[in-house]
């Protein structure tokens, strides 16, 4: 039976061992390999990097030889690297494009494939649906239709070349990033790595950062690699417990991010964005506009209405976003699930750099994340997101899907007045908003709910999730 390869909101991803193996690698390399062939960059090559999972390294080799004996020139990590630091690379070298072995914020058993464009961030749908298209008859083809050289030669022959995508990315982070200042200011940070990509990056840039989970275990200790307040338990301990500024973690490839105040408390994806797009808009006087996807906060089209700033709004998925950010001038555009990216740094999230930029504004601005908080709430008024992923059978999945195309007139006591099908089912209801839509990554169905207290965030997930 013909393995069924699907790429989700980002890449595609696969259970090791089951569907994510050495051979399906193999045939989505060169699938991506036919693709660029042809790209007006492809004699720079193409960019391969590698998160800390279990064979990251193996399969990254893997695609490597297989793109390399297809005749294209491949620039490989010589160590675990971040999908922002792949990315960089990518600009840096001029390549035509890239690929990361990553299965990002997804559970330890899981590993993936995403493929990168020249401009340096997720590629377009079109780019992927042509990836996917070449990728048919190889699926269906009884073995690989190419003469594998071995990894040895490639490299012998330089058709593979190692290059240090970290410390490419580490001088590139100090150009952007008053680090300095931060310095100066003696901001206390404690990073988390969650044993993701970001692993001994931070205190390359900040040597006297406070490190959790900075090191390789490729289980992820049983944990889950995602930045969310559930999973930064021991972050939260340490800030409290050593009297840091402020904690940062990103997640198993490091291009999410999250953040816990002075206070241990857990700082979301929505305040950070709105934290960062009032910095660089008041303080640094960005022009442009900005983009969201639609499971972001309403905070942020109140604040592009006092700013006079366009605002565009998008299904799930940083591509979309990326997108706009190599088509328009966007000062900032974020996702939800922690992805931020910012004007002048790449298309693409970056978790290390953009909890770099909140402890640069911390130190620009003498203020306590918490009061920045704060600010915020005294502006626009309070704001509370909550999310449920709810891992469900087939049958469970088709019932919870066809009960919210019916587009119901309430969700347990709240009355919907306005429906938003862009990605999923988004229901606006006083005060607040619910949506629900199946992951285009894992098999579960996800719940989201904003609203002006969290006692009603709550409960709209409480009727969400019990129909």
């Amino acid at each position: 039976m013909t393995p069924a390869i699907k790429f989700g909101t980002d890449g595609w991803r696969g259970v090791i061992a089951d569907d994510f193996t050495f051979l399906n690698v193999a045939k989505v390399a060169l699938a991506t390999a036919r693709y660029f062939r042809f790209h007006k960059k492809i004699k720079n090559g193409l960019v391969i990097g590698y998160d800390s999972r279990f064979m990251s390294r193996e399969f990254a080799h893997k695609a490597a030889q297989v793109i390399a004996s297809a005749g294209v020139k491949v620039k490989l990590a010589n160590k675990i690297s971040s999908t922002p630091m792949t990315s960089l690379g990518i600009v840096k070298i001029n390549a035509a494009g890239g690929v990361v072995i990553t299965a990002s914020h997804n559970p330890a058993k899981y590993n993936g494939f995403k493929i990168k464009g020249d401009f340096g961030g997720p590629a377009h749908p079109e780019m992927v649906a042509k990836v996917e298209k070449l990728l048919g008859p190889i699926l269906k083809a009884k073995k690989l239709s190419l003469k594998e050289q071995s990894f040895d030669d490639l490299v012998a022959n330089r058709m593979i070349q190692f290059v240090d995508l970290t410390s490419m990315y580490v001088k590139d982070i100090e150009k952007k990033i008053e680090v300095d200042l931060i310095k100066a200011t003696r901001i206390k940070i404690m990073y988390d790595a969650m044993y993701g990509a970001g692993q001994g990056v931070m205190d390359l840039i900040l040597p006297k950062v406070g490190t959790i989970r900075n090191t390789f275990n490729p289980s992820f200790a049983g944990g889950h690699p995602e930045p969310l307040a559930q999973n930064l338990e021991e972050l939260s301990f340490e800030v409290r417990d050593g009297k840091y500024n402020i904690g940062i973690a990103t997640d198993g490839d490091a291009d999410r991010v999250g953040a816990v105040d002075e206070k241990g408390n857990f700082v979301d994806s929505h305040r950070i964005f709105a934290i960062l797009l009032k910095y660089l808009v008041e303080r640094k006087h960005y022009k442009g506009e900005v983009a969201k996807s639609l499971s972001v906060s309403e905070l942020i089209p109140k604040m592009c209405a006092k700013y006079g700033l366009t605002l565009h709004e998008t299904a799930v998925g940083f591509k979309y976003l990326c997108r706009l950010m190599t088509e328009r001038k966007i000062i900032i555009a974020g996702e939800e699930s922690g992805g931020l990216g910012v004007m002048g740094h790449l298309p693409e999230r970056d978790g290390i750099f953009i909890g770099l930029m909140l402890a640069e504004i911390m130190a620009v601005r003498r203020k306590k994340l918490s009061e920045l908080v704060q600010e915020l709430f005294d502006e626009y008024g309070e704001f509370h997101f909550g999310r449920i992923d709810s891992h469900v059978m087939e049958a469970e999945k088709k019932k919870i899907v066809s009960f919210y195309s019916r587009r119901p007139k309430k969700i347990g006591s709240f009355i919907v007045n306005r429906i938003d099908t862009t990605d999923g089912y988004k229901f606006f209801v006083n005060g607040g908003w619910i949506l629900v839509r199946a992951s285009g990554t894992e098999l579960l169905i996800r719940f989201y709910a904003e609203a002006d207290t969290s006692k009603k965030m709550r409960a709209m997930l409480k009727a969400a999730t019990t129909i």
